[in-house]
């Protein structure tokens, strides 16, 4: 929402913002989408009405907004229209997209190790992070906001303080990963944040974190279209091809939904090739001796 049209309304939203909990973030995004919607109206957005929020709607699919941000848009609007603007009548006039589903891309175990070989340095500050990323599935504004106190050796365990839906977790503690962050620790010292910024008051930024592994991917060599969030889907994905329960798999995801989780199925290559046709099946039938 621009202040031109809406400065109270604008600072309703924000409360009712904070009052859902949502995060920073996420609040940003539902302000740049109500600032999209406000200038393709040229009015204040409570005014909206259903005929225009179907041109907009129109105006997104002929600019060729993608599903994803389509839906987001009508996301940040449905929750406008319901709490600091209440007109439940335009939530019928929302048409969400059917987003094209995608196998997710997946690195293999000698592509993990040379991005892990690669990341920039001066130190060891990025290895460890894409270590911890890989090795315990985390999210990159998981890794970025990991404190000293998070790594608990004594029970090899890393705890993940609030991640996405402000939930806490426990992800696995590798042997490996533990000597790895010991030697990073011995030589950066970090004090509160496991991987502090410039200032060391605030942690590396997820920004940082992404350029880092741009960086690492380029010099790795890595022709696939990857981002660090790749990094918690090839751990999954490995974790199912070597044997593990999907339900142990949800836990240390934090995924809510089992079914969010069953799409690693889809990736493990390694699952199905390993799974036994039933045309050999049938063909091993008919030549034995009878």
């Amino acid at each position: 929402m621009t202040d031109q049209y809406v400065p109270k309304l604008r600072q309703r939203f924000l409360e009712d913002m904070r009052i859902k909990g949502l995060q920073r973030k996420t609040q940003t995004m539902y302000l740049r989408a109500m600032r999209d919607f406000t200038r393709y109206l040229g009015h204040s957005p409570d005014s909206a009405t259903p005929e225009e929020l179907r041109a907009f709607q129109l105006d997104m699919k002929e600019r060729g907004v993608g599903a994803p941000t389509f839906n987001n848009r009508l996301t940040v609007l449905s929750f406008f229209f319901a709490t600091t603007c209440p007109r439940p009548e335009m939530k019928r006039h929302m048409r969400y997209q059917r987003a094209a589903k995608k196998i997710l891309v997946v690195l293999s175990a000698e592509e993990v190790t040379r991005i892990r070989e690669s990341a920039p340095g001066p130190g060891l500050r990025y290895r460890a992070a894409f270590s911890v990323a890989y090795g315990g599935g985390l999210r990159a504004s998981e890794v970025t906001h990991l404190k000293v106190g998070d790594i608990d050796s004594d029970r090899m365990l890393i705890r993940v303080d609030q991640g996405k839906g402000r939930k806490d977790r426990h992800v696995m503690l590798s042997p490996s990963l533990l000597e790895l962050l010991r030697d990073y620790y011995r030589e950066a010292r970090p004090g509160g944040w496991l991987f502090p910024g410039r200032n060391r008051i605030d942690p590396i930024s997820t920004r940082q974190f992404n350029r880092a592994f741009g960086v690492a991917c380029d010099f790795a060599e890595i022709r696939k279209k990857v981002s660090p969030h790749t990094l918690r889907h090839s751990f999954a994905t490995h974790l199912l091809e070597g044997g593990t329960d999907i339900r142990v798999i949800q836990v240390l995801l934090g995924h809510a939904k089992l079914e969010t989780t069953t799409v690693y199925t889809k990736v493990a290559t390694k699952t199905i090739q390993d799974v036994t046709s039933p045309l050999d099946l049938l063909v091993r039938r008919e030549a034995a001796p009878g």
